[in-house]
């Protein structure tokens, strides 16, 4: 219900208010009053066209803004709030802002939301109705003769479960649809995608594999580094034969155990010592472990710069990073067995959608039927009621 109306500027009006209440409304005066202004306003609320020539003289834009109750809202109306997400304002409200520069140019907004003309245009076909010998009526609209109709007959239910068939049947169609699309097509794709999945299987590319190549690239192509690094950390801690770590840390410790026993405060030193030196004869036999393992085969070296090049190249075919490469095997496989398996997929999906169009069919036609039935009780009933109206016949 429209409970507030504010113009500005718009035709001969400068600034009016009008606060409206429950109950019927007349707005009367002789010719000239103004009364047809209002109900122009009311239509460029309801997404009318408007020019320039709407603007009062002398003004640089009409603007006119109408606050609605939404409390009794048409169940079109919410629906349409929802997909344009636009909440209701305070107090389930929502307020319409139209306004017109004097340059013609025109700006729409939904509870403070700019929306385009159009969408307020389809707002408006719900909140307003302006009969007149030439202006439009929600009655001459479908969706609101059907709304009218099955809230009279009681047929909201009926209605529902045709609209979920409807979809049922329709998401069956779009499938059916798509597996006859790689029906036509089924042949190349079959043989690109054997040729690719081929292709994957035979680089039989395992978890962890790029890193653990690139680890071993990098290695063997610093072996000498390595090598002259691991043999000089092992002749400074062990196999040198003067000033080597584990040398020092041994004459520390013989010297310690030779006066432990004139200071015992020494004692608790001399395991630390002892420590430190078995500490550095594990870490030079794990160096010498590690040297001696050190690859110099130069063929290695190839293998390993061939088998990355290979993994690098098919991910560039194939559009993806390198370790993408067994996602993207499983993905091809997994179409290539849909694909393989689409004609027994497409005769099951075809059973399926012509049982869903036929439930579709029965539920709609009798729904259909329904509402003749109602229609009939519903003119009927309108007929009887136009008499008391003075309308007779």
């Amino acid at each position: 219900m429209l409970t507030y109306l504010q113009i500005r500027d718009f035709a001969i009006i400068d600034a009016i208010e009008l606060e409206l209440h429950p109950g019927l409304t007349v707005l009367t005066g002789e010719t000239g009053a103004g009364k047809s202004i209002l109900v122009d306003a009311l239509q460029l609320l309801a997404g009318g066209r408007a020019g320039s020539e709407v603007v009062r003289h002398g003004a640089e834009r009409a603007e006119i803004t109408g606050t609605f109750d939404l409390s009794k809202t048409p169940r079109e109306l919410k629906r349409w709030l929802e997909e344009q997400s636009i909440a209701a304002g305070v107090g389930d409200e929502l307020s319409i802002r139209r306004v017109v520069s004097s340059d013609g140019r025109s700006r729409a907004y939904l509870n403070g939301q700019a929306v385009a003309i159009q969408a307020l245009r389809e707002a408006g076909n719900i909140l307003i109705d302006i009969h007149g010998q030439h202006e439009f009526q929600s009655l001459t609209r479908a969706t609101a003769q059907r709304d009218l109709l099955d809230g009279y007959g009681r047929l909201e239910q009926a209605a529902g479960q045709v609209g979920i068939s409807h979809r049922v049947w329709l998401g069956l169609l779009n499938r059916t649809l798509q597996l006859e699309s790689q029906a036509r097509d089924r042949d190349a794709k079959l043989e690109l995608l054997r040729y690719q999945v081929s292709e994957l299987t035979a680089l039989q590319l395992k978890e962890g594999e790029i890193d653990g190549l690139v680890e071993e690239r990098a290695r063997l192509a610093n072996r000498g580094k390595l090598a002259d690094a691991t043999q000089t950390a092992l002749s400074l801690l062990y196999e040198g034969e003067e000033g080597s770590a584990h040398a020092g840390v041994s004459r520390a410790l013989q010297a310690l155990q030779a006066v432990v026993t004139v200071d015992p405060k020494l004692a608790a030193v001399a395991p630390l010592v002892e420590g430190a030196a078995i500490q550095i004869r594990e870490a030079a036999r794990d160096l010498a472990h590690y040297r001696d393992g050190l690859d110099m085969d130069t063929a290695r070296q190839a293998q390993v710069e061939n088998r990355l090049a290979a993994i690098e190249d098919l991910a560039r075919k194939n559009r993806v990073a390198p370790a993408e490469l067994p996602a993207r095997a499983s993905d091809l496989t997994t179409e290539l067995a849909s694909i393989e398996r689409a004609d027994t997929d497409l005769v099951a999906l075809r059973k399926d959608l012509a049982a869903a169009l036929e439930e579709f069919r029965t539920l709609a036609n009798q729904l259909s039927a329904k509402r003749t039935t109602a229609g009939r009780a519903l003119s009927k009933d309108i007929s009887t009621r136009m008499q008391a109206l003075g309308m007779a016949g």
